[in-house]
């Protein structure tokens, strides 16, 4: 007679208890019986999203992350499922993702291993593969120790910076029955630590340089994974009339408003005090790089003081070299961003208040020209090359949003060099739930999103760069299957054209051929059908598009068939190179 419980129906008993509402999965024999218990004990609660590969399941459990704001999980098979997945592990740790990786092994108990393939599928510390870039793991031994382990795993992920864990379950916990009760716990009482707010003497401090700055400008990175922090930051900058330039890992500020300046190198060069909120990487915006020879110019001028709030040394490690340059900087504080910049908002406006702000009008004036020229210099810039065939980068930014502008949209995926946020209008912080990231994330990241938003009316939009997909071409098949309403535009250049970039200035710097280059960069010869392998994938698909003419009334007709079907549609745009 059957027993009735069992160990794995403890970790479901813990996810459902904590929210999570999917776990993405590539199926493995090592979990089979936390995969029995997730569909019989637990009704297939969490859902489990079938997946075509463990990196696509990170990928999707990060996406979903992303939007929601909220921990995640994700399962994988053992060592090898493992080593499939730490891609996606590394992306999630260096994105501050608050993902709970479940995984399996053993058993380790040697004597009740399979021959051979338990052996080949057992490591002594098997999350030895990913500790450097997880918060943290664990390996709880007995099913009375699942509860308190899955609980630290999610208050861990959940406190910022936000990042990923990996719990590790052996098949005999799994598969072994209960012979006792496991108590449970309260997740009332296990959740993150309240938010921090600045020391009194920063809160002063920073609100002085501010107010006494001729040229402050504020530079945000992360804001955007609280939208709060978001609406601080713009009841900051109104206050003092103050610049704002989007680092861009996040939506941190809207590139409607009159003092969005992102692009303007100048503005950063001139200020006196840069204020900078939840920045990651300072490089990117304040140096200039020559990417042949690798060296920087530094933008800022050496007299411009630095204010940084920020959770970055929080969580650093040493292995992988995320951390990034060391920077000098003349206020460095840690605090929840929301709090900090609500605390400086209100220590400004007291210091207005009793010292007058007589040249807040001019600020406000000269930054909303720089705006405003730099608004109407990238419309004019896009129409270079405007009926090209391949299409320009600009033609295929405008036509996607010519179609999505008057729907609920959120963008994912590609940002086309910047022309997205040059000529569309991002408004809300779901918008665009982050950056862009390596070869072989994108596609998974949007389908994340895109299950997210299944249910709702929103236009899930992924611009999807055709190398990147070429590494994950059956995850077409995860959106079909569980019946994810999502618009894919290919960002297709028929190659790896970034590399290919890197190829053409080392020959350029050697004196030797660029035109061979392309050798083992091209995706061409044969090109690859996308419109037709959308639908070998239960996709609507059309292409490939090359006349720009063509692209938005297909577009259009994808957009029907996703209200129509609730089913995804793919259109195939090849573009030029950049």
């Amino acid at each position: 007679m059957p027993y009735e419980k069992y160990g794995s129906d403890v970790i479901v008993d813990m996810l459902n208890l904590y929210g999570i509402k999917y776990l993405p999965l590539n199926p493995g024999a090592s979990y089979r019986g936390l995969h029995d218990s997730i569909v019989n004990y637990g009704g297939n609660k969490p859902e489990i999203i079938e997946c075509t590969h463990e990196k696509i399941a990170l990928g999707i459990a990060h996406g979903y992350a992303r939007v929601t704001k909220e921990p995640s999980a994700a399962i994988v098979h053992d060592l090898v499922g493992l080593l499939h997945g730490t891609m996606g592990v590394y992306y999630a740790y260096v994105d501050e993702a608050p993902v709970i990786l479940l995984g399996a092994t053993g058993p380790m108990d040697a004597t009740r291993r399979r021959p051979y393939i338990d052996w080949i599928h057992t490591a002594q510390d098997q999350a030895g593969v990913v500790r450097d870039f997880t918060k943290w793991d664990d390996q709880p031994h007995t099913p009375a120790a699942v509860p308190e382990s899955f609980a630290r795993a999610y208050r861990v992920v959940s406190t910022p910076p936000y990042g990923p864990a990996y719990l590790v379950y052996d098949s005999n916990l799994q598969e072994d029955p209960l012979l006792v009760d496991v108590p449970s716990v309260d997740p009332k009482r296990l959740m993150p630590p309240d938010p921090a707010a600045l020391n009194p003497r920063t809160v002063e401090t920073v609100a002085e340089m501010l107010v006494q700055a001729k040229n402050p400008v504020m530079l945000a990175d992360m804001l955007g994974q609280n939208p709060v922090a978001v609406e601080r930051a713009a009841e900051l900058a109104e206050i003092l009339a103050m610049p704002v330039y989007d680092g861009g890992r996040r939506f941190n500020f809207a590139n409607t408003n009159s003092l969005d300046v992102t692009g303007s190198r100048d503005t950063l060069a001139e200020a006196d005090v840069l204020f900078a909120v939840e920045v990651r990487n300072f490089d990117g915006p304040l140096t200039r790089l020559n990417r042949t020879t690798r060296e920087t110019e530094e933008i800022l001028k050496p007299s411009c003081k630095i204010i940084d709030i920020s959770y970055r040394d929080a969580n650093i490690k040493a292995w992988a070299q995320g951390f990034l340059k060391l920077r000098e900087v003349d206020v460095f504080a840690t605090a929840d961003p929301a709090i900090a910049l609500g605390q400086i908002a209100d220590a400004v406006k007291g210091l207005l208040t009793k010292n007058g702000k007589a040249d807040l009008k001019a600020r406000r004036e000269r930054v909303t020209l720089v705006h405003d020229n730099l608004r109407s210099a990238g419309l004019e810039r896009a129409k270079e090359g405007w009926n090209d065939k391949p299409m320009t980068l600009a033609r295929l930014s405008w036509e996607i949003w010519a179609q999505i502008k008057d729907e609920d949209w959120v963008m994912t995926g590609a940002v086309l060099n910047g022309w997205n946020r040059r000529l569309w209008e991002f408004t809300e912080p779901d918008q665009f739930p982050g950056m862009p990231l390596g070869t072989g994330t994108q596609v998974g990241l949007s389908l994340g999103v895109a299950l997210a938003y299944k249910g709702t009316n929103k236009l899930v939009v992924s611009i999807q760069p055709d190398g990147d997909l070429m590494f994950d071409a059956g995850s077409l098949w995860i959106a079909a299957y569980h019946k994810m309403p999502m618009l894919v535009v290919m960002y297709n250049n028929r190659a790896y054209y970034n590399d290919w970039e890197h190829q053409i200035a080392i020959a350029k710097d050697r004196g030797r051929d660029e035109e061979m280059a392309y050798l083992g960069m091209e995706l061409t010869h044969p090109a690859p059908d996308f419109g037709l392998l959308a639908k070998a994938m239960g996709w609507h698909g059309e292409g490939p598009i090359e006349d720009p003419n063509k692209l938005g009334p297909a577009i259009k007709r994808a957009i029907k068939h996703i209200k129509e079907t609730g089913m995804p549609a793919l259109v195939d745009a090849v573009t030029q190179a950049r």
